[in-house]
């Protein structure tokens, strides 16, 4: 599946900037006037090859525990993640207030949580094993698990493509999942432990200096080898975030946006541009997190945020949040009378 779905990842033709940009110019407003909301409508309007819709936004959460929570890096125990899990299923989480305010569709998929959780039709088992071993001693997931992640991401994403969603939305759930996040950023941005470490759920001094030294052991011990992204996210990763690179690559090859939520998102699109650079074109990042790592995993994207917040949730909570921003920019291009169809004059000539 992963072979197919990168043969089909490519970049817009340049053709459909100029278009696109032409039909921008001919709307009643001085041109470039509603700023970034223009850029915005014309990178939807280039990915999709037309005027761009919003109607059938879908977000997908998925859950997984890390091993590296034995280290003590986080101020919640392992069992958060698999009650958050179930606060999603009852719709009682952020990700569910700002979801259904945003109209969109939230999809929840257990992709390693360490505590049994209940059988539920709200719930996707993409289980690839019962949390990923402890970064600070070893690899993460073998090379084969990851592969097996990153296609289930992807089934699950191709499945409500073919479904008619057309904004695809990431969001993760998972204690410790900012450690290896931290240790992916560095690993693929050239990155000190300390610039890309942060305090997560909000871990004190002590807890975050020894964040810093796990993150730097399991750089050390692993040997992540950045000209293999796929050997970063097997040896620091998460299945979670294996199964976000796997949508990522869905949403690029069928010219959907995917919209990249905070830290732990970019980390996997930090991974999915590594393997695949044509993605970029289909990435739209929502928001900028308080977490310093999500600055410089942007950065080395070249992605500028849409939205800052001083978030640091995850869920999926920044991408429901830009949906709002999508739909008008998608709704300006569409809606907004041209100059000529008005009867209004446009510039003068110098």
């Amino acid at each position: 599946m992963l072979p197919r779905l990168l043969e089909r990842i490519t970049t817009p033709d340049a053709d459909g900037v100029h278009a696109a940009q032409r039909h921008l110019d001919t709307l009643t407003k001085p041109p470039g006037s509603l700023g970034r909301l223009e850029e915005l409508a014309l990178r939807l309007a280039v990915l999709r090859g037309g005027p761009p819709r919003i109607e059938h936004p879908v977000i997908f959460t998925f859950a997984a525990d890390h091993g590296v929570a034995a280290e003590g890096v986080s101020a919640y125990p392992q069992t958060v993640t698999a009650q958050m899990v179930e606060n999603f299923l009852r719709g009682g989480a952020a990700i569910n207030v700002l979801a259904r305010q945003a109209g969109a569709r939230l999809a929840i998929a257990d992709f390693g949580v360490a505590t049994p959780l209940a059988r539920d039709p709200a719930l996707v088992d993409c289980r690839i094993g019962p949390g990923t071993a402890n970064i600070a001693e070893g690899p993460a997931m073998t090379r084969a698990q990851a592969i097996l992640a990153v296609e289930a991401g992807a089934r699950l994403a191709e499945r409500a493509i073919d479904d008619g969603a057309d904004l695809i939305g990431t969001g993760e759930m998972g204690i410790a999942n900012t450690t290896a996040a931290s240790a992916i950023t560095a690993a693929l941005t050239g990155a000190a432990a300390d610039v890309v470490t942060g305090r997560g759920t909000g871990i004190d001094d002590a807890r975050w200096q020894r964040k810093i030294e796990v993150v730097a052991r399991a750089l050390a011990v692993n040997r992540p080898d950045p000209r293999d992204p796929l050997d970063v996210l097997a040896r620091v990763g998460g299945f979670e975030i294996a199964g976000l690179v796997g949508v990522i690559f869905a949403g690029a090859a069928h010219r959907a946006p995917v919209v990249i939520d905070g830290f732990i998102s970019t980390a996997a699109a930090l991974v999915a541009a590594a393997i695949a650079p044509a993605v970029r074109p289909a990435l739209f990042a929502s928001h900028r997190s308080a977490e310093p790592g999500h600055a410089r995993a942007l950065a080395h994207l070249a992605l500028v945020p849409y939205l800052d917040l001083g978030m640091r949730l995850g869920e999926g909570t920044g991408a429901a949040l830009f949906i709002h921003l999508a739909r008008a920019a998608a709704l300006i291009y569409t809606d907004m009378a041209t100059f000529k169809s008005a009867g209004v004059d446009g510039p003068a000539a110098p």
